[in-house]
């Protein structure tokens, strides 16, 4: 697991280059491990590494490395990245700290009602699709002002910001393009009265157009643990 140490310490670098570039301080930037597809022992190497933030897609499979990490439990942050449904909004609201891929006031809703009361509020924030492509889940740009204004209101939840997956670009400045749309979305509905904070948009190609666009979380797989399977 020597290799995700060294990984970690490559993509630190990068953020810091990016944010050099920005003229942002580094610590403005929160990187998320995607740890998908990789077994608890993965995840368990990066925390060894300092890393605290892990991305999952899938509940069940983030469920069982949730049960199997129970050790680090006080000291990881879990964050949906994936898709929601609703019959799967129980165990989520029970068991992460974010979830970045709301995408419907309904399931903002199942999740206010469904936080137990012991834990902090669990932490949200709005899918975009950004690019329009019909294979993403998302909301429209246009469609995000009143559901932030809808989810803002709900008890137990903290509305944060909006994520997006945007379309692979060549360029950096064709990555930049979506990023700065999603950073002038934000803008728009902190605009309107919401103390939004968070743009989560960037991994491991994109990384340095999210930040000089903006980006707070960056969600970098497979350049931490390698290629999937």
């Amino acid at each position: 697991m020597a290799t995700i140490s060294s990984n970690i310490q490559q993509v630190r670098a990068r953020i810091a280059q990016a944010c050099d570039s920005a003229r942002r301080p580094v610590q403005s930037v929160t990187l998320l491990c995607v740890s998908k597809t990789f077994g608890p022992d993965s995840v368990r190497a990066a925390h060894a590494a300092g890393e605290r933030c892990f991305g999952e897609n899938y509940v069940q499979e983030a469920l069982d490395k949730i049960a199997a990490l129970a050790d680090l439990r006080e000291s990881i942050e879990w964050h949906l990245i994936g898709p929601l449904q609703s019959n799967k909004t129980r165990v989520v609201a029970e068991q992460f700290d974010w979830v970045h891929s709301v995408d419907r006031v309904k399931i903002a809703q199942r999740l206010s009602e469904q936080r137990p009361a012991h834990l902090p509020p669990l932490q949200l924030c709005l899918q975009v699709n950004i690019s329009g492509e019909a294979s993403k889940s998302g909301l429209a740009p246009a469609e995000v002002s009143a559901v932030a204004q809808a989810v803002a209101s709900l008890p137990r939840v903290v509305l944060r910001g909006l994520m997006a997956i945007p379309e692979p670009a060549g360029s950096l400045q064709a990555q930049r393009a979506p990023h700065r749309a999603l950073r002038e979305l934000l803008e728009e509905v902190r605009a309107q009265g919401l103390p939004l904070d968070t743009l989560s948009m960037g991994m491991s190609a994109d990384l340095d157009a999210a930040i000089l666009e903006g980006a707070s979380i960056v969600r970098v797989g497979s350049a931490i643990f390698g290629a999937r399977s």
